[in-house]
């Protein structure tokens, strides 16, 4: 089969919404090329790793991010580029800078995307106990406390990663204790969901208002047996979820999780815990001010790069 991409020049900022975006117009698949990403390569000593890696020999985008998104022939993509394009600029007005917010598309063949781009993602190691390992990939543990994510990337929105989800499976790993019931908004891959079984949360429920994700989701769901009964279904947010969770974690955009804040506070218990990544350093200061203001407690923030994640706790009438 042949298929066509369509590419969007867009900033760091901005990656995951324009993926999203791409994904909620049908395509098949996406590829984020972010010069971040090679920046932290290039900032790893390979050597004392036992690897040789030129990252300069990877091809890669020079400044900003390009976000590409396949489709299968039999959608006409000419009538979706203007679509595509006044969606992106849109983005500004959930104050994301977009940059270029060029969007081209052009034709290609299914053997060159499908599997070309597989040798460059191999096993992450995102915590001492956690690593996220492709599907295409025979990796054995290097102790025995170590615990394999195996995704594929190809289906879904978060590969483990980008900073974002790293500092969300890092946060997991923090408060999870085992036993906890335990809520994921806006999924995406699902990666988080399976984080969250791994460390042995009892019961977890996932949401995603994108029908694709949730269909990836439970793609990723299936190649991990621990994730097996993790409940996941297409919802906005937690609009009409009435059922409660000692921990609920959101990996979205900084402006998505200000209408989270007075939904997660009605479903938590005392003490229970709300995870928030996926928040640039210019959003950080907002979204603290209004946790505050619903009455969290801030456990602490945790940073990577331009990115944050935010531990808070619903404090109970004594704290």
């Amino acid at each position: 089969m042949n298929w066509t991409e369509i590419s969007v020049l867009t900033t760091s900022e901005a990656v995951e919404a324009v993926a999203n975006l791409l994904m909620n117009h049908g395509a098949s698949g996406v590829q984020i090329d972010d010069e971040k990403d090679y920046e932290k390569l290039r900032g790893q000593d390979w050597e004392s790793q036992g690897e040789i890696l030129n990252v300069d020999e990877i091809p890669h985008i020079d400044a900003g991010a390009k976000v590409t998104a396949y489709f299968p022939e039999t959608v006409f993509v000419s009538e979706l580029v203007p679509e595509i394009k006044a969606e992106v600029a849109k983005l500004q007005q959930f104050g994301l800078e977009v940059g270029e917010g060029t969007v081209t598309a052009g034709d290609v063949a299914e053997a060159d995307w499908a599997t070309a781009w597989q040798k460059y993602y191999h096993p992450v190691h995102v915590t001492h106990f956690l690593t996220v390992v492709p599907s295409w990939e025979t990796y054995t543990p290097t102790h025995q406390d170590e615990r394999l994510v195996v995704l594929d990337p190809g289906m879904a929105f978060g590969t483990g990663t980008h900073p974002t989800t790293k500092l969300s499976m890092q946060a997991l790993e923090m408060v999870l204790t085992g036993g906890e019931t335990m809520i994921d908004v806006g999924t995406g891959s699902g990666v988080l969901s399976i984080t969250a079984k791994l460390l042995g949360a009892s019961h977890v429920r996932a949401y995603d208002v994108d029908s694709v994700a949730v269909n990836s989701a439970q793609k990723n769901l299936d190649l991990n047996p621990v994730a097996k009964d993790v409940e996941v279904a297409a919802n906005d947010l937690l609009t009409g979820i009435t059922t409660g969770a000692q921990v609920i974690v959101a990996n979205i955009l900084s402006e998505i999780i200000i209408p989270l804040i007075p939904q997660a506070w009605s479903l938590l218990p005392v003490h229970g815990t709300f995870i928030t990544s996926g928040i640039i350093a210019e959003k950080v200061a907002m979204v603290l001010t209004a946790q505050k203001k619903q009455g969290f407690r801030i456990l602490q923030t945790l940073k990577m790069g331009d990115w944050y994640a935010i531990i808070a706790q619903k404090p109970g009438e004594d704290d």
